[in-house]
């Protein structure tokens, strides 16, 4: 066994010499000092801490005054038919996307025939939320959570605040979507 690690250890100390001769006559053009290339000195090493860390906290400054920024502008919602919701029946839900492509909600139409619009993004980890017709409540399947459905405030389970909660315009039956508003645990 330790005739197989000696023949190794020859072998790289070989391939290593056989690299040494190999660049030899091109040292002069290209100087390389290959001993020194694993050492780091304790200066080197500081400064690079030094800048990663600077390069951090600018970038992380970056992000908090984009997201300052981004929480001062007033947003503007532009209304929106939901398709379908003129044939909902009482008791019924219906997905739709508002204000992006990418922002899902639910409309719910409860059993005295009002109208009600939530997010359909769970406040917990963001599974998408459906109606159960049988509990009358929006239901989270991937951690158990519920929400009322005419308020979406929390009924039970890990979510920390209410869903998004989307306004809503009925005109001769149509229903409207007019803006949407992040809810947070005043519940």
């Amino acid at each position: 066994m330790s005739t197989d690690i000696n023949k190794v250890i020859e072998k790289v100390l070989s391939d290593e010499q056989n690299v040494r001769e190999a660049s030899a006559p091109y040292v002069s053009e290209f100087p390389y000092d290959r001993d020194k290339e694993a050492q780091v000195t304790r200066r080197e090493f500081c400064n690079f801490l030094f800048l990663t860390s600077s390069a951090f906290l600018v970038s992380t400054a970056g992000f908090a005054s984009k997201s300052a920024y981004d929480a001062s502008k007033e947003v503007t919602f532009t209304p929106a038919t939901i398709e379908g919701s003129a044939e909902m029946k009482p008791g019924a839900a219906l997905n739709f996307v508002y204000p992006g492509k990418e922002d899902t909600a639910i409309l719910v139409r409860s059993e005295d025939g009002s109208y009600h619009a939530f997010g359909q993004k769970c406040t917990h980890l963001s599974c998408p939320v459906f109606y159960s017709k049988e509990n009358k409540r929006l239901e989270c399947p991937c951690h158990e959570g519920g929400f009322d459905a005419k308020t979406g405030d929390v009924l039970y389970g890990p979510p920390p605040r209410p869903l998004d909660e989307i306004d809503l315009d009925v005109r001769n039956g149509e229903v409207f979507a007019v803006a949407r508003r992040v809810r947070g645990s005043e519940g």
